[in-house]
């Protein structure tokens, strides 16, 4: 990869952290936007999900 010259703008100790954070964080708001779409996610976490 040709992505070296990155670490010479910002130091590694906080594009790191920083990056595994933005990870962390939109992985969290997928998740919280699919449970907060959807019908019959409720429904399963309280157990009374209908068998298809």
């Amino acid at each position: 990869m040709n992505n070296a010259k990155l670490w010479l703008v910002v130091k590694p100790t906080v594009g790191i952290p920083l990056f595994l954070s933005a990870v962390a964080i939109s992985s969290f708001l997928v998740h919280v936007g699919i449970v907060a779409n959807t019908t019959w996610m409720a429904d399963y976490h309280n157990g009374s999900a209908s068998a298809e």
